[in-house]
């Protein structure tokens, strides 16, 4: 079930996550490449964002919660005694499903990070911003009202300034959990660009619903189904000759 690569970014070896005494998934072992997308698809309840949050350390707030296996991170086990939880947070960046900036100005919402982190130089600051912003492809909307309060964007464009606000913190990976789910396709097909662009510089690893996103935008895709990984391979592949008979069932929309 390990997809070989030459730059594996993330390595999750028997990994099992419980919920009290519910098991969510079951000895999970893959590899996530560098500079690549890696798309994770499935029913609902199949584990896939269970799994994007231990990549994280997300989970960790849930309340009687048990983590079993390794997750490596350029070879480092993200688990282990001792670890710097905020420093994996930082280095391994999230965009939720559903977007949420701040109530504060467009430039505060991208420097919030960086402020928590110490920087306080205020030139430093606006070229971190700038970055930020033009990174996601949102500067040029947005460069002549920096502070006017984020609340007033579109959908796509809140989203998109919270991909801003993750990548301020300069992060190796970007977990992105639904990130279009709730925006019309002009908005998606933004956020699907970005994507492309993105992973020349990060790490990406997506979950998604809409099965023909994953072709578009990942290189890898890995299907989730009751907590267990049934399949994972290069993206044209599983969208045309799977290895298992319910990868094909669940792609053809036989269940799920």
């Amino acid at each position: 079930m390990v997809v070989e690569q030459v730059n594996t970014k993330i390595s999750i070896r028997a990994l099992n996550f419980f919920y009290g005494h519910s098991q969510a998934l079951k000895d999970v072992t893959m590899d996530i490449p560098a500079n690549q997308v890696t798309a994770l698809i499935g029913p609902s309840g199949c584990g896939k964002t269970t799994f994007i949050r231990c990549l994280n350390r997300m989970n960790d707030i849930i309340q009687d919660r048990r983590v079993e296996g390794e997750i490596l991170l350029d070879g480092q086990n993200i688990y282990a005694p001792g670890v710097d939880v905020v420093e994996v947070r930082r280095r391994v960046g999230m965009v939720f499903q559903k977007s949420n900036p701040f109530p504060k100005s467009i430039f505060d919402n991208v420097a919030y990070g960086l402020r928590i982190n110490g920087l306080k130089n205020r030139t430093e600051l606006a070229l971190r911003v700038e970055k930020s912003l033009r990174d996601a492809a949102l500067w040029d909307e947005v460069k002549d009202r920096l502070h006017t309060s984020a609340l007033a964007f579109s959908g796509g464009q809140q989203q998109r300034l919270c991909i801003a606000r993750a990548l301020a913190i300069e992060p190796e990976v970007i977990l992105m959990d639904e990130p279009a789910s709730a925006l019309d396709p002009i908005a998606t097909q933004k956020i699907e660009d970005l994507i492309q662009e993105l992973k020349r510089k990060y790490t990406i690893v997506i979950v998604t619903h809409n099965m023909q996103q994953a072709a578009r935008v990942s290189d890898l895709t890995a299907f989730f189904y009751m907590g267990d990984l049934i399949e994972m391979d290069e993206t044209p592949k599983i969208f045309t000759n799977p290895n298992k008979q319910q990868t094909e069932d669940y792609i053809t929309g036989r269940f799920g």
